[in-house]
């Protein structure tokens, strides 16, 4: 059977395909990533593709008619396959294929895995051997419930890590009964692992049995006539009751279960999440999906399950979807492998479940209704910034893209440039670079830097690098004339012509070179265009000194602190004891610096105001 018109790389590789299982990746004329999919048979797969018989809906013709290569990567079983396909899309994120939003950053409470664990905030899921809980809906639910914590439980109050060793003496915390005081050496870890046992059933939603606990310990108190201690227990079950009265019960069956719901049109697609622990309502979470408007619902679903479970802090014992999906059965041996137990993936057809997904599916249309009219407002938001740029400034065509440029140093140490770029109003990571300066003069200059990164961005695309393949509509300068004249000289040195313009920080005043020479642009400060400008030049900002930073702790690690008078040996081991790290010691308040043995609150405030420049 004749194959569609295909060129000779595409036919080579058809002939070359294995018949194993593996994951194929499909790249246009210019190398970049099309779609990523998995196949149990790679050969068949792939091949029914490109059949000319094969009928196509519009997504997937115009995906065929765009490969211009393809690679595969050959696995033992159908199970790496998939594994391997959620860690390719997440790489690559391939326009083709269903891909996971997750617009917002959602809260969660984490237990740290460390000699003392550590109840803290967080909206990042890290793989360092925490335990997490949530997402919680609100970062006021997540810090209530830290705070309730603390109030029930002797966890230790400070937020800092401690190994158990004796530093310093115990503070009123331990006086009064509210932490184990394992910074004097006077906790055992035995009995604070007992605490923090009723810490993670607090958080499985598991609160029953907490207080049957704790309701035998007050009873064998009051037996033993220390009534003081049974009056303790007793206002930690008052507590923890007062929790359970606000919970909404959802189940009957006490299980551990995430329902999941798609609601998709030709908006999009919408899914949301309810996470019942216990048979109890404990967070919800909406998501949006990439590329989902011409797949089925079904699709939608398998693939959001598959890339949100690939890093999901945890498994529950069910999972509820709200129509089959052609995986399901690999699926649930992939997620009985992670959660090292079984489990199961329903779709309930009628009974309690089915409602429970019902109610998500609800929960779903009023998230894609919010959705779309907050993208609406955004868009009409981009397009009024780009079109008033283009009339302020003069420019030829819209800058749908715009590249911004910023240097980074102290004193000329460790100097560095960075490029961020936003694409039609969305900042595109992926394209952001990052340059360490080569020309180090005796004198720091920041215009002969700008200079050379300017010089080093242009080189680049002219020499065909396909990390600098793309040029923008228009750069934006952070600063004023002179770093805007060094960016325009290395500019004219490629004969190019791409417009410039600087945004100096006093006056937020914008600066262009014409004929006349330079002039002036004042925009008002609440304008679109300049609100856009300004954000670019802020994560211009942020970016070069963020990898300023990290180049400065890793050339000096420690010794960033010898650099601040008063702070001696003893008190550069006693920060570093308590925090862990130089970027641990910049994210402290005055007041947790002070609190460290030896320390003042001038020394704090001299220490932090050191290291935000750093």
């Amino acid at each position: 059977m004749a194959r569609r018109s295909l060129n000779e790389t595409v036919n080579e590789r058809l002939e070359k395909l294995p018949a194993t299982p593996g994951c194929y990746i499909y790249k246009d004329e210019k190398g970049g990533v099309l779609y990523v999919g998995k196949a149990i048979s790679l050969k068949n797969r792939v091949r029914s593709y490109f059949q000319a018989s094969a009928k196509h809906g519009p997504r997937i013709a115009r995906l065929v008619g765009k490969v211009r290569d393809i690679e595969w990567i050959v696995v033992d079983t159908e199970l790496e396959a998939l594994v391997l396909e959620c860690n390719l899309i997440k790489q690559y994120r391939p326009p083709y294929n269903v891909r996971l939003r997750d617009d917002k950053s959602y809260p969660y409470v984490a237990i740290t895995n460390e000699a003392f664990p550590r109840l803290i905030f967080t909206r990042k899921v890290r793989k360092d051997g925490a335990k997490y809980f949530g997402p919680f809906t609100s970062a006021f639910a997540v810090r209530d419930t830290i705070q309730l914590l603390h109030k029930i439980f002797p966890l230790i109050p400070c937020g800092k890590s401690w190994t158990g060793a004796e530093v310093q003496r115990p503070c009123l915390y331990f006086h009064l009964g509210r932490c184990l005081a394992p910074c004097a050496g006077k906790s055992d870890q035995a009995e604070y692992k007992k605490i923090l046992d009723k810490v993670e059933r607090f958080l499985q939603g598991k609160e029953e049995s907490i207080v049957a606990d704790l309701t035998a310990d007050m009873e064998k108190a009051a037996e033993n006539l220390d009534f003081e201690k049974a009056a303790g227990i007793r206002d930690q079950i008052l507590a923890i009751e007062k929790v359970l009265q606000r919970q909404k019960v959802l189940s009957s069956d006490a299980v551990d279960q995430d329902v999941i719901a798609v609601v998709k049109d030709e908006r999009g697609a919408a899914i949301q999440m309810l996470y019942i622990r216990g048979g109890k309502l404990i967070g919800q979470r909406q998501y949006m999906l990439d590329g989902a408007m011409e797949v089925p619902p079904a699709e939608a679903v398998q693939e959001f399950v598959k890339q949100y479970y690939a890093d999901a802090p945890e498994i529950p014992r069910e999972v509820l979807l709200p129509l089959e999906i052609e995986e399901r059965n690999i699926v649930q041996t992939w997620l009985r492998q992670k959660r090292g137990s079984t489990m199961t993936v329903e779709v309930p057809q009628t009974g309690e479940k089915a409602r429970l997904v019902d109610l998500a599916a609800a929960n779903a249309e009023q998230a894609l209704n919010q959705f779309s009219q907050e993208m609406a407002k955004k868009e009409a938001w981009v397009e009024e910034a780009i079109v008033q740029l283009q009339e302020a400034l003069g420019l030829p065509t819209l800058p749908s893209r715009i590249e911004g440029y910023d240097i980074s140093n102290i004193q000329g140490t460790a100097p560095v440039g960075s490029m961020v770029v936003t694409e039609n109003g969305e900042p595109a990571k992926a394209e952001y670079r990052r340059f360490k300066i080569k020309w180090l003069p005796e004198v720091p200059n920041d215009f002969a830097m700008m200079n050379e990164v300017m010089m080093r961005r242009l080189r680049a695309y002219t020499d065909g690098d396909e990390k600098f393949a793309k040029l923008p509509d228009l750069i934006l300068i952070d600063g004023g004339k002179p770093q805007l004249s060094a960016a325009l000289k290395a500019r004219d040195e490629f004969g190019m012509t791409v417009p410039m313009v600087g945004l100096a920080k006093r006056y937020e005043l914008l600066y262009m070179l014409d004929e006349n020479g330079f002039r002036e642009i004042e925009l008002p400060l609440n304008s679109p265009g300049l609100m856009l400008l300004r954000r670019l030049r802020d994560e211009a900002h942020r970016f070069a000194l963020s990898f300023h930073r990290k180049i400065r702790d890793k050339r000096m690690g420690g010794s960033a602190l010898e650099e601040i008078p008063g702070v001696g040996p003893r008190r550069r081991r006693l920060l570093l004891r308590t925090f862990g790290s130089i970027d641990a010691i910049r994210r402290a308040t005055i007041e947790d610096l002070a609190s460290v043995p030896t320390m003042t609150n001038a020394l704090a405030a001299k220490v932090k105001d050191y290291l935000q420049e750093a």
